[in-house]
């Protein structure tokens, strides 16, 4: 309990530091196109390895060896697509919401609509994520401190909203790069506690992980796998794309750089420092399991749970403060853009309220009910307390990416207005249609959709909205 509320001052320090000089509103949306980019780039990697990844990542090697590493591949040509399409197009249109895009191409309508489904997207997936990772905490350490869930999960969303409202971006680029640091100290460390308990030299651990079978990374053999390189290769692409390139999460930190040159840099480097940090995560899952079997060890029967196992009753203290500071760090990294993101979408997706018409007192409110919104969705989740029924949100959740995907492609590489009434029928519809190809897939053809659904579910909006398609518009 000491490390995390060490941990939680430090934030509070930085916040504190951060917002010592009077904040105007472009701080909290973009924090005045003057974050510095290396700090940018290093804060996104925490803030996309969320707490999830963490503890699931590693124990995915026993079931799908490091095949993963496949997607990882692929992450890196979205990033450099997000870089050249995208950001250069946010940039000339000087967005504070990626989504406006969509009104200054199709119109207000279409725009409410990019606004709902990333709304209803990030709201529960960032909440999803913090859940996941609060139950681990309660069960660890607030259960014997006799600190109800609710209580917990309060005083962590008001926490977030103490170092986020007033200056928003500009306190999460440093914050989120501190989280950084301590996420991948974290997992480096516990990474060496593993070699030390092998009993091995870092030379002889590494090369006996060389040539473990769960260190296989490419499948090139078998296309019905979901692990085939060339699924798990362009899913990975198209995921960034949507969840980096579509996400206001993730491009509102791009959009506070000074310039497009520089959030470029930015972009690029984050994706490569991406790679690293999840081989990181993978080797430590070939580690534990090596480590299992020189000690005969009987480890969970779920994959996720396996790190947490090793860190809270195998290596003893030293490695459980360093697995709950990573787990921490990777969480509220997470949960605090989300906030801030959804505040910003909220405000000028549905509201249409700009900076300069968003008075200090309005836009604290607003920031203050979302948390409260999103503490009420934690607290449905613990309600449900159920794995199946998480698992079926997730489902739902990455059903909502590939509307967004559709809309943005269809308004880069066509020149066609559309028929604004039936947007919201042609995005409610492409989810239901993949959702019954998929079932048809693998009743009648053995035949089971990975990633790729998120292709499938923005073709066909893509073809939806080609339906409606009316007129050219100039180039």
């Amino acid at each position: 309990m000491l490390a995390v509320f060490i941990y939680i001052s430090v934030v509070a320090f930085i916040s504190f530091w951060v917002g010592r000089k009077k904040a105007s509103h472009s701080d909290f949306f973009n924090g005045g196109r003057r974050s510095p980019w290396q700090l940018v780039a290093l804060g996104m990697v925490s803030a996309s390895v969320s707490g999830i990844s963490v503890v699931s990542v590693p124990g995915m090697v026993g079931s799908a060896a490091c095949t993963y590493m496949q997607m990882v591949f692929g992450f890196i040509l979205g990033y450099v697509v997000v870089a050249y399409l995208l950001l250069p197009v946010y940039y000339r249109l000087n967005l504070t919401s990626i989504y406006s895009y969509l009104e200054l191409r199709f119109g207000r309508l279409t725009h409410r609509v990019g606004g709902l489904f990333f709304l209803v997207y990030k709201m529960v997936a960032a909440a999803s994520k913090l859940y996941l990772v609060l139950v681990v905490l309660q069960y660890l350490v607030l259960d014997a401190l006799q600190i109800p869930f609710v209580c917990s999960a309060a005083v962590f969303v008001l926490f977030i909203f103490g170092y986020t409202c007033r200056t928003g971006i500009r306190t999460l680029v440093w914050t989120d790069a501190f989280q950084t640091v301590c996420m991948v100290s974290a997992l480096l460390l516990i990474a060496g506690c593993v070699i030390y308990r092998l009993d091995s030299s870092l030379a002889d651990s590494l090369s006996a992980l060389w040539h473990r079978p769960e260190s296989r990374i490419f499948v090139f053999d078998d296309f019905y796998s979901r692990q085939n390189f060339f699924k798990q290769f362009f899913s990975g692409m198209f995921i960034v794309v949507v969840m980096t390139g579509l996400d206001q999460d993730v491009m509102q930190k791009n959009l506070s750089c000074p310039n497009l040159q520089l959030a470029r840099r930015n972009m690029l480097s984050y994706g490569v420092c991406f790679v690293p940090v999840n081989f990181l995560l993978l080797s430590l899952g070939v580690l534990l399991l090596m480590l299992a079997e020189q000690q005969g060890l009987s480890l969970p029967e779920r994959g996720d749970q396996i790190l947490p196992f090793f860190a809270m009753n195998y290596f003893g203290g030293a490695v459980a403060v360093l697995f709950l500071v990573a787990l921490l760090s990777a969480a509220m990294s997470s949960a605090d853009s989300a906030l801030v993101s959804l505040t910003t979408s909220f405000a000028v997706d549905i509201l249409s309220l700009s900076a300069e018409k968003l008075t200090l007192r309005r836009r604290l409110g607003l920031h203050f009910c979302i948390c409260v919104v999103f503490l009420l969705v934690l607290c449905l989740f613990r309600l449900i307390n159920s794995q199946n029924a998480l698992d079926a949100i997730y489902t739902i959740v990455s059903y909502l990416n590939g509307p967004l995907l559709g809309l943005f492609a269809f308004g880069l590489f066509t020149r066609y207005k559309v028929r604004e009434a039936g947007v919201p029928f042609v995005c409610l519809a492409s989810p239901v249609l993949c959702y019954i190809i998929s079932a048809l897939a693998a009743t009648r053809y053995n035949y089971f959709f990975g990633y790729e659904l998120l292709l499938l579910n923005g073709m066909l909006t893509f073809f939806g909205l080609w339906g409606l398609r009316i007129k050219k518009t100039n180039p």
